[in-house]
């Protein structure tokens, strides 16, 4: 805890700029991931949802609020931010932990230093701050043994947990507290964060609340830390501390200080180039390599796709759920589901928004090719993973062919990151959808000039007035 919090303080005299530069990364891809899922209108609809609690809530507007023209408080707008953040799974994603930090520590961080006007150089030191300790914590809970997260192998959604004591973190430090102060936010955070990926299989709308509900669970506990409550000492390796609820006293303790502030996860965390659960992004891959070698989904008698044993239990199993999803969102997580779309449809940087779509959920074609995907255990990718995602895709044609493809690493994966001109195209694609090209441009050249501004006030004003469909009013 100590570590963490004087790591955490220690920021302010100023970061390395290769990591201040990236975070300008993690800021756009979240806004453009945010922006990009104010498309999905609807009364059940999440972030529709805290939305409207949060304007229920109310109270003295202080932080910007994605597409929103009012401003709430801060607590309520890191809700709604972070909800639009991890609404279309497609935020960054931290190996060996396997979470996605910036859509819980962005959005707390900024609706922190709105309300403070914070610099964006105190801004962007918080954001790195905020995901390098979610990183930490989640690289944690990875027990080479079980080649997986201790975290997933419970049930448990380590982006969301470790999340809300990142964002306590970024937000204290925001705050202007001390390395005590910071301490006693990740304390209370610890008691705060929880979250069980149990909608990864089986469907439910509450994993994309996730994100946010830890933004806001971290500026929370900051806020208390502010006015005097205070963590216990120990509560990370405690008896009854975060590691031993959590992860039954099993973890690695090195991992989370080892090289703290000189070697930098943050910088280790890659962007997904497909709007669905990373689990399915080595498939997609190998789909999409088949089809530019000449592959045609109406050629298809069988395919097998070869996966780790560990993502095979989210994107394989129950089979009946994922050979026909219940929802687009349910559909993201569908091993078959995103191999039959590679093949059938594609766009953006290989497969974009429009495959999960309500009608392209729907069309029986991809539908029929999905019901001939079989998901299977592969030795090889049980072994490279959760260090890489990797899948092999085995094909028998109609007419007695057999292709192959192995994918060891997936394409945005820590061997084939995106450039950053990949992640600005997927910036423009995401937020063209709701806003025209000049305010696209305009919060982008924002994003760029945050570590040089000095006041983060109206960051987000060329985003406020994104065009969406009225939401249809309840049954």
């Amino acid at each position: 805890m100590t570590a963490l919090a004087e790591f955490a303080a220690h920021a302010r005299t100023g970061l390395p700029a290769p990591v201040m530069e990236d975070v300008t990364g993690r800021v756009l891809d979240m806004f453009g991931n945010g922006l990009a899922a104010l498309e999905l209108t609807g009364h059940d609809e999440p972030h529709e949802a805290v939305r409207r609690l949060a304007d229920r809530w109310g109270g003295a507007g202080e932080s910007s609020v994605l597409g929103h023209p009012l401003a709430l408080p801060a607590p309520s707008a890191a809700l709604v931010n972070g909800t639009l953040a991890h609404a279309l799974d497609f935020d960054d994603t931290h190996l060996p932990s396997v979470l996605h930090p910036s859509a819980s520590v962005v959005p707390a961080a900024l609706a922190v230093a709105e309300s403070a006007r914070a610099s964006g150089a105190a801004l962007c030191q918080a954001i790195a701050v905020g995901n390098e300790i979610t990183n930490r914590l989640g690289m944690a809970s990875y027990l080479p043994e079980l080649r997986n997260s201790l975290f997933f192998e419970k049930g448990w959604h380590a982006t969301s947990i470790c999340g809300t004591v990142g964002a306590a973190a970024a937000s204290a430090l925001l705050m202007d507290l001390d390395a005590g102060g910071i301490a006693a936010a990740m304390g209370i955070a610890a008691s705060m964060g929880a979250g069980v990926i149990e909608a990864n299989r089986t469907g439910g709308t509450v994993k994309r609340v996730h994100c946010g509900w830890a933004a806001h669970a971290g500026v929370v506990a900051a806020m208390m830390a502010a006015e005097g409550v205070t963590g216990p000492p120990t509560v990370f390796e405690g008896r009854f501390g975060f590691f031993q609820a959590f992860l039954d006293g099993r973890y690695d303790a090195a991992a989370i200080t080892d090289g703290l502030g000189e070697r930098w996860e943050l910088l280790r965390t890659v962007y997904k180039p497909y709007p669905s659960n990373h689990f399915t992004h080595p498939g997609i891959d190998a789909a999409l390599a088949l089809r530019v070698q000449g592959l045609r989904a109406e050629d298809v008698a069988e395919i097998e796709l070869g996966v780790a044993a560990a993502p095979l239990r989210t994107i394989g199993e129950p089979y009946e759920e994922k050979v026909r999803p219940r929802t687009p969102y349910h559909a993201k997580f569908s091993g078959p589901y995103t191999v039959a779309s590679a093949l059938v449809g594609g766009g953006g940087l290989g497969l974009h928004l429009d495959d999960f779509t309500e009608a392209a959920f729907r069309d029986e074609k991809r539908l029929a090719l999905a019901a001939r995907v079989r998901v299977v255990a592969d030795e090889v990718c049980t072994e490279e993973f959760p260090l890489a995602f990797s899948a092999v895709l085995r094909v028998r044609t109609k007419d007695g062919r057999r292709l192959e493809h192995r994918v060891h690493s997936s394409r945005g994966g820590p061997e084939h990151p995106l450039s950053m001109d990949e992640l600005e195209e997927k910036y423009r694609l995401n937020a063209s959808r709701v806003l025209p090209p000049e305010a696209v441009t305009a919060l982008a050249r924002q994003v760029r000039g945050l570590a040089g501004r000095d006041d983060v006030t109206g960051l987000l004003q060329p985003a406020l007035g994104a065009t969406r469909p009225p939401s249809p009013a309840p049954d």
